[in-house]
């Protein structure tokens, strides 16, 4: 044949591999696992028979090294062409030769020839650039090589892969590699249920150096090749695993992917590597799951996803920022909560072991830590001893201090590592460090697990140290972190109790503090103070689901672990801080802010209050801070004759605002008037004819039925007053302008059939009273059309309850162009026909519609 007399007189010999990095980036290409099969039809001299020993005797590993800081993602393999050059010189593979191999490539070639030839030119291009573009001179020789991925041939369809990975590691044939098929025929590769370990690795190499190119990666991720990638990362080969993790890294950098990215699955996916213990073999995969992670976890929605799976963000701050870090080495041990361990030993330990090994001396009663305080621990001495030994965050980045605080990047940790070192940023000295832990931490407090993690490694405790930091940005994030993390009724208890009320109540009484702060010290406050809360504490403290073990491990009730600290055993400077917002300039401070311009502030103000009016001890205080005027201020501050335009310009979210902050105030005021002493001191008739107009007005439903409520209570209080209208009573005004719009909303909105009925038969009676205007407030309020809904699918007697108002409607001939729009007339025709128990009823509006 062609091969065996053009071969004999030559001696082959490829250039030898070395490891060279490329400019931006390096793809080492692993060779065969096995040597190929040559034919006999080739004869090689034996003095330079090293045609392929090296080459497939060993397997390099693969790497990628972004040289430019992730640029346009450029290859440049000229450093390796010029080393494999200098090193490869006296080979007598002449380049002159690669044409053979190219045209043995045709298709009307013998499939042995074929394989060989896509063999050798395979271990050709392994000698860098210059030999991929001797290659690539050859048109259709890329052509051919795609088609020979369908060959049944292991060790052919492998070296074709191979070629097409080596071919496409370079910048300038990417696009002619992706123009020829190579993406579909992989998609149709990776289908094979036989495919051999190999082959699969070197198709999705492909894939990876495809996928540095920005245009391509839409191309690739797309619902065929991504599950296969996915179900790759679960291949036993781990190269395999590590390839396809570089995709799919590479697949995160364009925005777009993310989403059908995410709805593949690829989360749980990747988390599962960086959740598992750390193995040698798998820093690349673990590398690129990191990476790939990263960049969804950019997105807010997607990062809680990423933290549902145990994994938690945390800055990046540079080695630098952990040397301020100086752990106590020869106190005597504590939790990270700062809970006491009971010294139960008279001498000390003789190579000092009690005071290093946290946790340990603990009298031997077969007592048991709880698994929250021993992840704690762990956690705490892991990071603590990286930071010690200067070991910490040396893998994450190479950047500078100040290139990491400006690019605010981070990494992910799994959830005991990650708790515990943000914990340990927050006890450094780098403000810029601290802020962005406090951030993270409130960022990564989405559920009861992780809150009850944060507590038990001490951040608790930091935080409130924080408060009195002299770094307004400081302040401000530990304050919305301890917000967050009160969400949990037993982290806020120990919020409480670790003295936090006197730290808000300084920040209360400056007037110099941002809004925003504000807000959030008073929304803290308020959640501390709310007795709701206290309510779910002695109520919801039972033994069911463990509960009450966990509420009294954050008290520090734990007899059975010799831990001393409990919360009635505090310094009375922290338990009894609640008398301190009792103080009359806390609480004129308080009512000062009922008058900002803010209705959140308004609104949070008024809460507070509220939790503090519970007693008559509270209201000469109250009263003497004018608590009338801020509550007047809350209800004159929208010009309500303006909102029942239609011309009004204010937006929707001012209106809902608004609404929150009236809602507030006349809780408040409804609570106030509970105490004489309140009720000789105020315009009663001023009041009345306030909420009156704020119930006419256009604030959201949902936020008149405190107002309705506090209107009902002044009028049984006081009784009618000169500024009343006999014709418009309070209780006419709360029926039409919040119960029946109320109840009309119930029927529309309710899936209860039981709600439904309850609400359409109260209406009914309103209906029934002959209440004026109570008919027109209906059809107004949008009542007809749910109404009419009802007659199909409510119950018995719900029907006949809608019907009875309908006719009551009917009766006005103005509503009967919306009744019948409604789909009245076939509905009641259904009700007649069937001779339901309605059908007279339903009878008697029939004749009262135009039909």
């Amino acid at each position: 044949m062609m091969a065996s007399t053009f071969l004999a007189h030559f001696n082959l010999n490829l250039p030898s591999l070395q490891y060279t990095p490329f400019h931006t980036f390096l793809e080492v290409i692993r060779p065969t696992r096995r040597k190929p099969l040559l034919s006999s039809q080739f004869h090689i001299n034996n003095k330079n028979s090293n045609f392929n020993a090296k080459l497939c005797s060993n397997r390099t590993v693969l790497t990628r090294v972004c040289g430019d800081g992730g640029g346009s993602g450029a290859i440049d393999a000229s450093p390796q062409q010029k080393k494999v050059e200098e090193k490869g010189s006296s080979s007598s593979f002449n380049d002159s030769y690669v044409a053979l191999f190219v045209r043995m490539l045709g298709l009307d070639n013998d499939p042995l020839d074929r394989e060989q030839a896509i063999v050798a030119l395979w271990q050709y291009s392994l000698g860098g650039k210059k030999c991929i573009d001797n290659i690539m001179q050859f048109q259709g020789c890329i052509n051919l090589t795609v088609n020979l991925l369908q060959s049944e041939s292991s060790s052919a369809c492998e070296a074709a892969a191979g070629l097409l990975r080596s071919i496409s590691s370079v910048n300038v044939y990417r696009d002619v590699v992706a123009e020829s098929g190579a993406i579909e025929e992989i998609t149709g590769l990776l289908c094979q249920p036989s495919l051999t370990p190999e082959v699969m690795e070197q198709s999705i190499c492909i894939l990876w150096n495809l996928s540095v190119d920005e245009k391509l990666r839409v191309k690739i991720a797309n619902p065929d090749i991504l599950p296969l990638l996915i179900k790759s990362l679960e291949d036993e080969d781990m190269r395999v695993k590590e390839a396809a993790g570089g995709v799919l890294a590479n697949l995160t950098l364009t925005h777009s992917n993310h989403n059908i990215m995410v709805e593949a699955g690829v989360i749980p996916k990747l988390a599962n590597f960086l959740k598992s213990a750390v193995e040698e073999e798998s820093k690349v995969i673990r590398k690129e799951a990191r990476n790939a992670l990263v960049e969804l976890s950019k997105n807010e929605y997607y990062r809680i996803l990423v933290m549902e799976e145990g994994l938690v963000p945390v800055p990046l701050i540079g080695t630098a920022a952990y040397r301020s870090f100086t752990p106590s080495l020869h106190s005597w041990p504590r939790l990270p909560d700062g809970s006491n361990i009971e010294r139960t030993s008279k001498g000390p330990s003789r190579f000092g072991a009690s005071e290093l090994l946290l946790g340990l001396n603990i009298d031997n009663k077969n007592a048991k830590l709880e698994e929250a305080k021993m992840n704690a621990i762990i956690g705490r001495s892991k990071q603590q001893f990286l930071a010690r030994t200067g070991a910490i965050e040396v893998e994450d980045t190479k950047l500078s201090q100040s290139e990491l605080s400006k690019n605010r990047q981070f990494t992910l940790l799994p959830w005991m590592d990650g708790v515990a070192r943000l914990v340990l940023i927050l006890e450094l000295e780098d403000e810029s460090a601290i802020c962005r832990a406090a951030e993270s931490i409130a960022d990564a407090s989405i559920n009861e697990h992780l809150r009850n993690s944060f507590k038990e490694a001490g951040a608790v405790k930091n935080l409130i140290q924080l408060l009195d930091h002299n770094n307004n940005a400081i302040r401000f994030a530990a304050v919305g972190t301890l917000e967050r993390l009160s969400i949990s009724n037993v982290v806020c208890q120990t919020i409480e109790a670790e003295g936090v009320i006197a730290s808000l109540i300084n920040v209360l009484k400056n007037s110099e503090m941002s809004e925003s702060m504000m807000e959030k010290a008073l929304n803290l406050l308020a959640r501390i103070l709310d007795p709701n809360r206290e309510m779910k504490s002695k109520f919801y403290g039972g033994p069911v689901n463990g509960f009450k073990k966990e509420f009294d491990a954050a008290r520090g009730d734990d007899s059975s672990t010799g831990l001393s600290r409990k919360v009635d055993e505090m310094p009375n400077s922290k338990t009894n801080t609640r008398l301190d917002v009792l103080d009359f300039d806390v609480v004129a401070r308080l009512v000062d802010l009922l008058k900002h311009p803010s209705p959140e502030l308004q609104r949070k103000a008024a809460s507070v209050l509220e939790f503090v009016a519970i007693s008559d001890l509270s209201m000469d205080t109250i009263i003497s801070a004018n608590i009338e005027s801020g509550l007047l201020a809350i209800f004159q501050q929208i010009d309500l004759n303006e909102l029942e335009t239609e011309q009004t310009q204010i937006r929707a979210i001012q209106v809902e605002e608004a609404g929150l902050a009236i809602s507030a105030a006349s809780r408040l005021l409804t609570k106030l008037l509970d105490f004489e002493q309140f009720r000789r001191t105020i315009n009663s008739a001023h009041f009345t004819k306030l909420l009156r107009q704020i119930l006419k007005s256009i604030i959201p439903l949902q936020h008149k039925d405190w107002v309705a409520a506090c209107l009902v209570k002044l009028s049984s209080l006081f009784g009618p007053t000169p500024v009343l209208e006999f014709e418009n009573p309070i209780n006419m005004e709360v029926t039409l302008y919040e119960k029946i719009p109320r109840l009309i909303e119930q029927i529309r909105s309710s899936f209860s059939l039981e709600a439904q009925e309850a609400a359409v038969v109260e209406l009914n009676g309103i209906i029934s009273e002959g209440m004026v205007d109570a008919t027109r407030s209906v059809a107004s309020d949008g009542g007809i059309f749910p109404l009419v809904k009802l007659l199909d699918g409510g119950s018995e007697r719900a029907v006949e309850a809608a019907l009875s108002i309908l006719y009551n409607l009917s009766m006005d001939n103005e509503n009967h162009a919306a009744i019948i729009a409604a789909g009245a007339v076939p509905a009641l025709r259904r009700i007649i026909l069937s001779e339901r128990s309605q059908w007279k009823r339903a009878l008697r509006l029939l004749r009262n519609l135009p039909t």
